[in-house]
């Protein structure tokens, strides 16, 4: 592994470790006590703007040199991951709405996974990214982090009285 991707992923794991002290110490208190439906939308308007991974295919924001196999699926992924979040909040608080956040918070998660798979399994080396190297660096931990919140309030139990509250919402 060239030496300059060892300080990327040095990079991308304090920001890792940043982004999860914000989550655990600002998000989560903020979120924890709304009913699930309350808690999700602000975590799906911040990954509707997953567009931003399009970047990757924009000749001069990237080097000539990135892989197709790893520009392609991840700008795609994240495009597919941004639709899924807004369809998600159009369709809260029904059921079906939580059903989206679901399928989301499972692609969306898996996708941003598979970017990692994908840069180490193409050969994709940290310089080719060019202006887009905010994005693994700054913007995907953050994107790790908030999937993290969104299983743990998908699985929380929902009480009685929120979930009465989130019908009232509609």
């Amino acid at each position: 592994m060239p030496q300059q991707n060892i300080w990327f992923f040095v990079s991308i794991a304090f920001s890792l470790i940043a982004w999860g002290i914000v989550t655990a110490r600002y998000i989560w208190p903020e979120l924890r006590l709304r009913s699930r439906v309350e808690a999700l939308r602000p975590l799906l308007v911040l990954h509707s703007f997953r567009f931003i991974g399009l970047a990757f295919l924009v000749p001069g924001v990237v080097s000539p040199d990135v892989p197709a196999a790893f520009a392609h699926p991840v700008a795609y992924g994240d495009l597919i991951a941004a639709v899924l979040a807004l369809l998600s909040l159009l369709l809260l608080p029904s059921a079906v709405g939580v059903a989206a956040a679901w399928i989301f918070n499972l692609w969306g998660a898996a996708d941003l996974l598979n970017a990692f798979y994908q840069a180490n399994h193409t050969g994709l080396l940290a310089g080719q990214l060019g202006a887009t190297s905010f994005i693994p660096t700054v913007i995907v931990p953050l994107l790790l982090s908030t999937h993290g919140l969104a299983f743990r309030i998908l699985l929380q139990h929902q009480p009685a009285p929120a979930m009465q509250e989130s019908r009232h919402l509609a």
